[in-house]
């Protein structure tokens, strides 16, 4: 067996373990459990080190078993939370848990034949038909009020950090996360439960339920939640979440996230969301070392990243729309991209609206009549003149030059450059 906690220690990836999980897990081969939470019809970058923990556990011999939380995401866990979630109902989250099975595939060997499979499971299928009172009696008469009240996550919301308290619902969340373990270890033979920091407490709760109600032992592990060297939340920028679904997030923006995090980031993301071996590793940081301002860390963090999650097709169209600002990338290679990462490239830059029916147009009438990309016709001219205008990529030399339906992309844009750096969307409309 490959020894799977020396291989999340040396990554950095281990926050809580309980005593005797690593001589447990070098017994032989076992099954473990993470809790997603189905929130959304996607994961975001935030899921992702549950993800990996998963990967890991696979790839030194055991059977990861991902659970989406289809009963307890219709209450919301109340860990580190300052407000009641939402309830769901039960056709969005159908359509969330298939979504999220979808996505886990890329990381999960689910259909093989190996004895260690991936599996997915959904806790509403064990909890549909499990009546209040069958629960209060076979349950809840194991862990005493005083055991669950003593919880982080309850005493936070208990001690006036929260405006609104804790309801009943939330209350119980964590027996309901402890039964999970329960049935998972009756029913999967499931030892170990793993997760984030903030879910310590659930863990050991079904952990302690397994003990009180089997006399069984049951292991928990946690790992850290990830932060950025700056202080700000991991996985968030100004327009929100880094979604693994490519609809949400483009893959070139995806790219781009990996891409501009910063040295120090580089060092600790590249252990904990690749599965590049230590020696692998250290190699590269050393090789950054040598020359920060290439930042080759970044690069090779970016494309592991985006290779596991987008493949490497998107992964070498995330590069090459990379290089159309700030590379000398061709007419063909901008008309190669689609709609989408188009935008996502040349996100805020200005943009016009030019009537369809005006085409073909002069490039001065266009650039300083139809649209203000230059004051003046006159200032226009001498930039076209010196050789400092561009249309689609390519650089324009005839101040009679006609644009026409040939220079849009994807249809219906025009880009236009002025100088090095200054562009310009025009959408024809």
């Amino acid at each position: 067996m490959k020894n799977f906690v020396e291989e999340l220690r040396w990554r950095g990836m281990i926050q809580d373990i309980m005593p005797g999980t690593e001589e447990k897990l070098m017994e032989g081969s076992t099954a473990a459990y993470v809790g997603i939470d189905p929130t959304a019809d996607s994961l975001h970058i935030g899921h992702m080190v549950s993800i990996m923990i998963l990967k890991h556990f696979q790839n030194c011999g055991h059977k990861p078993i991902a659970l989406v939380g289809g009963a307890t995401g219709m209450i919301g866990d109340p860990s580190m939370k300052s407000q009641e979630r939402n309830l769901l109902d039960e056709e969005t989250l159908n359509h969330n848990v298939a979504c999220i099975k979808a996505q886990l595939s890329k990381f999960l060997d689910f259909e093989s034949d190996a004895a260690n499979k991936a599996e997915l499971v959904n806790n509403y299928d064990w909890m549909k038909n499990f009546t209040f009172l069958d629960f209060a009696r076979e349950i809840g008469k194991h862990i005493t009020v005083n055991y669950m009240m003593a919880k982080d996550s309850v005493k936070k919301r208990l001690s006036g950090e929260a405006r609104d308290g804790m309801s009943f619902t939330e209350f119980t969340y964590q027996l309901l996360q402890g039964y999970d373990f329960l049935y998972l270890y009756e029913h999967k033979g499931c030892t170990l439960q793993m997760g984030g920091a903030d879910q310590w407490g659930n863990i050991t709760t079904g952990s302690e339920l397994i003990r009180r109600i089997l006399g069984k032992e049951a292991f928990a592990l946690t790992c850290p939640l990830i932060t950025k060297a700056d202080g700000g939340k991991f996985g968030k920028t100004e327009k929100g979440n880094i979604w693994l679904d490519p609809e949400r997030t483009s893959p070139y923006q995806f790219y781009q996230f990996w891409l501009n995090v910063s040295d120090s980031d580089a060092e600790k993301y590249i252990k904990i969301f690749t599965m590049l071996t230590k020696e692998e590793i250290d190699a590269a940081i050393a090789q950054h070392a040598e020359a920060p301002e290439r930042r080759e860390l970044q690069k090779l963090l970016a494309k592991e990243v985006t290779t596991m999650v987008h493949g490497a097709a998107e992964y070498e169209n995330a590069v090459a729309a990379s290089q159309m600002l700030f590379g000398n990338a061709t007419k063909d290679a901008l008309k190669s991209l689609d709609e989408k990462t188009f935008l996502a490239v040349f996100d805020g830059v200005p943009t016009f609206e030019v009537a369809a029916d005006k085409f073909p147009l002069g490039i001065i009438d266009l650039l300083a009549g139809e649209t203000s990309v230059f004051p003046s016709k006159g200032e226009c001219r001498k930039m076209i003149q010196a050789n400092g205008v561009s249309i689609d990529k390519e650089k324009v030399n005839d101040i009679n030059a006609q644009i026409g339906e040939e220079s849009f992309i994807n249809g219906k844009y025009i880009l236009a450059q002025k100088g090095k750096k200054n562009y310009f969307i025009i959408k024809v409309v």
